[in-house]
């Protein structure tokens, strides 16, 4: 078991790079070409449109700053608080597993979640700065 708690670091750097693929993925097209779109969409639900474009630049620029592993749990936080609002605004509606359910959004969110509470890990920018510790330990001085 010692083996699989030394291999941690690395379980942390998956949950980055997957979370942080996913989102630019599935924001790069807000991003580049239909951002006006995309707030438009936003002002449909009874959110101010502005939010549309804080939402794509928080999913596109979370999921660079998750791959570096940089200001982490400020990103993951953030991305949370945008998947909770997709799933109250636009997902719930179909159900968890319906067409346009939400079970990915939930599942991103998990991720998130952990990750604000797990930190970057060790092998990150955060780490590296100093803003980070490591799996299970505390910071020594």
């Amino acid at each position: 078991m010692r083996y699989l708690d030394r291999m941690q670091p690395l379980a942390l750097v998956a949950l980055r790079l997957t979370l942080g693929i996913v989102f630019i993925g599935h924001s790069s097209h807000k991003v580049y070409g239909h951002l006006h779109d995309y707030a438009s969409f936003i002002g449909s639900l009874g959110v101010p449109a502005w939010l549309g474009y804080v939402s794509a630049f928080t999913e596109f620029l979370g999921g660079i700053l998750l791959i570096l592993g940089s200001l982490t749990r400020v990103a993951a936080f953030a991305l949370l608080i945008d998947m909770i609002v997709a799933i109250a605004k636009v997902h719930w509606k179909h159900g968890l597993m319906g067409n346009g359910g939400y079970e990915f959004p939930l599942a991103l969110a998990t991720i998130a979640f952990a990750l604000i509470f797990l930190g970057a890990g060790p092998i990150s920018i955060d780490a590296i700065r100093g803003g980070g510790r490591s799996f299970g330990g505390s910071k020594s001085k």
